[in-house]
């Protein structure tokens, strides 16, 4: 037994070594003047539009749908688990504002650098907020993983999709759910409104007339959402997600915890979600058990596929284009172009049919994503052999430091 022990270690520290180094966190020495550049113009980006501008408020949804993306794209893209209720991280961050940010639970009386003065409810900062929806989230995704530790491809499927509709259900029947002083989990089909914006003591309260203030809270948000997803794909843990995405028996028998592994993947994931249901939950200034659809699922998984999986500018791109074609060019710019033509109708009635058109025509066209990871590109373009790969089968790894076509070498 401690031979094999010793032997599979010898495998492992041959695979690693031929592993690639793992670059900075926004993709290399030589990016990062350009990331500079890059992050600087998206920071004088709403001054050079209006302050209540169409453009500028779908940019401000699309950075949040970013940092569901990315969120989504650590469970599917780097641990391989599909995940097909994503919708329910969203919705429990949502009712993290209306819970602690509102009017909602009018039994309590707390405020904590909320700005607001009201004389009942619960109004705790922004920041405050947040960090309740990435507790709950977490923990609420390590409870949807437990179950799937097990389970593999299609039945992974199965599981998060029952656990979105678990929650879907419990938001709208919440209203017959009493946690005592006559107060109850959620507000069901009426939703809860009047929730508090962020405050800030230098910026004061946020305005719906000013988008300026939640374009830059959101790209806060974003940057920093982009930095963990780049230290998490570049660290240990990032490295054994990938390792169990491309073969669990054999990361597993190489030592990686599998519950762990698993559970943080989820974990983290859920948190990225829960942060922007925060966010958009105070954008729209209100939290609606019917915004919480098995759709919004596959809004979500869809921009992470198209930008390609396992990808964290792929993500990021999938994310930008879908959001700004529902948000922006199709009912902004191009949705009396019909009309043009002599035609009486709208593009807006044929938004979902035009989405589901746009999204066939990528993944046949270009099917590993429109911004693909370059290892998975290149294994999936065939340029390189099979056993140069970060998958060679042990038989092919040479246990002195190189690969080896015929086999094992001593």
């Amino acid at each position: 037994m401690n031979e094999l022990k010793a032997q599979l270690q010898e495998w492992r520290e041959a695979l690693l070594g031929r592993m690639p180094k793992a670059p900075g966190w926004i993709g290399g020495r030589w990016s990062r003047p350009g990331a500079v550049l890059a992050l600087a113009l998206l920071i004088v980006l709403p001054l050079l539009f209006n302050e209540s501008s169409g453009f500028l408020q779908a940019t401000i949804i699309a950075l949040a749908y970013v940092v569901m993306a990315l969120g989504l794209n650590i469970v599917i893209g780097f641990a391989g688990l599909l995940d097909l209720g994503y919708v329910a991280f969203y919705a429990l961050g949502a009712y993290a504002v209306g819970w602690f940010a509102s009017d909602f639970l009018s039994g309590e009386n707390i405020s904590v650098l909320s700005g607001q003065h009201s004389t009942f409810g619960i109004h705790l900062n922004f920041i405050l907020v947040l960090i309740c929806a990435v507790i709950i989230t977490s923990i609420a995704g390590m409870i949807i993983g437990l179950p799937t530790l097990r389970l593999r491809g299609d039945y992974i499927a199965i599981v998060t999709l029952a656990f979105g509709e678990i929650i879907g259900t419990m938001v709208i029947n919440g209203s017959n759910i009493s946690i005592g002083g006559g107060m109850t989990l959620t507000a069901g089909n009426l939703g809860i409104s009047s929730l508090d914006a962020p405050y800030f003591p230098v910026a004061g309260t946020f305005g719906l007339l000013n988008l300026r203030p939640w374009y830059w809270l959101i790209l806060v948000i974003a940057v920093m959402c982009v930095f963990i997803a780049y230290r998490l794909r570049d660290s240990r843990l990032g490295r054994a997600w990938i390792a169990l995405r491309e073969d669990e028996v054999a990361a597993v028998s190489m030592g990686i915890p599998l519950v762990k592994t698993k559970l943080m993947a989820y974990a983290i994931g859920a948190a990225f979600g829960g942060m922007s249901g925060v966010f958009l939950a105070e954008f729209n200034g209100t939290v609606n058990a019917s915004q919480f659809s098995f759709s919004f699922s596959i809004f979500v998984v869809s921009m992470v596929v198209l930008g390609g999986l396992g990808s964290i500018p792929g993500a990021i791109l999938g994310a930008l284009l879908i959001s700004y074609i529902n948000y922006y060019l199709i009912p902004d710019v191009f949705n009396t172009l019909p009309h043009t033509f002599g035609l009486n109708f709208d593009l807006t009635d044929l938004s979902i049919g035009i989405y589901g058109f746009l999204l066939v025509i990528v993944m046949v066209l270009r099917p590993q994503g429109l911004w693909p990871e370059k290892r998975r590109k290149r294994e999936l373009a065939g340029l390189v052999a099979p056993e140069m790969t970060e998958l060679a089968e042990p038989s092919q790894v040479n246990v002195g430091g190189g690969l080896d076509q015929g086999g094992m070498s001593g």
